[in-house]
């Protein structure tokens, strides 16, 4: 069927976390607390703390994931308990402050490829942030958006990928999803019925297709004329 809208992630798809949610935030963070955080160990402990992440059973939206995750990233950073908690808390909450993203530079001239061409944009995200006040921050001119906040399921959860479809008034066939996260963006989608294009910024999946490693790249892979 003819495509008719494009549903992207947003975190690390259209932006990517600015200074506040770095290492350097983390050590700034920590020493407000009275906390020695070593900036040099955060990707060690990000990656084990990811190994250590849990789904909620049912893909419910669950904040108190998020912050036990950033602990364990303080913690692994040189943190000491109970005072990393509290660390933990702060660093969460500034996931909410659209103005601690930046996009991407390819995200605006691309979005606005794809609107020029009659297709409706949408977003859908896992967080806690109000992704039509995100959107309007940043000056994104898109159609819908949800996210699993204020929905209450997360990706890959259909329900999620079909209230976003509902609001553009597509149907799952008729839409593309964009995301970064093969589990959550891509197997997610395609479960329901959609298309789905992985964005590979960082060229950790070379085999997977179909893929972009920017988002230059969509519009070709779509069929769009230049």
């Amino acid at each position: 069927m003819t495509l008719r809208a494009v549903l992207f992630d947003v975190d690390f798809t259209l932006a990517k976390p600015g200074p506040e949610l770095m290492p350097e935030g983390y050590v700034r963070c920590g020493e407000r607390h009275g906390l020695t955080l070593e900036a040099s160990r955060y990707e060690e402990a990000r990656e084990a703390a990811l190994i250590e992440l849990k789904r909620h059973p049912e893909l419910d939206h669950d904040e108190a994931i998020w912050v036990a995750f950033t602990e364990r990233i303080v913690v692994g950073m040189g943190g000491t308990r109970p005072v990393s908690k509290d660390v933990a808390l702060e660093l969460t909450s500034r996931w909410v402050h659209h103005e601690n993203f930046e996009l991407y530079e390819d995200v605006q001239p691309v979005l606005e490829r794809l609107r020029s061409a009659g297709l409706k944009i949408g977003l859908v995200s896992n967080s806690a942030r109000d992704v039509l006040d995100f959107a309007r921050h940043h000056a994104l001119r898109i159609d819908a958006g949800i996210s699993s906040f204020h929905h209450g399921r997360t990706k890959p959860h259909a329900s999620i990928f079909r209230a976003v479809l509902d609001l553009l008034e597509v149907e799952p066939s008729e839409a593309m999803m964009v995301g970064d996260t093969i589990a959550d963006d891509i197997e997610g989608a395609r479960a329901l019925g959609m298309r789905a294009i992985l964005l590979d910024r960082e060229g950790l999946h070379p085999d997977f297709e179909p893929r972009v490693e920017t988002l230059n790249e969509l519009p070709s892979l779509l069929g769009l004329a230049a």
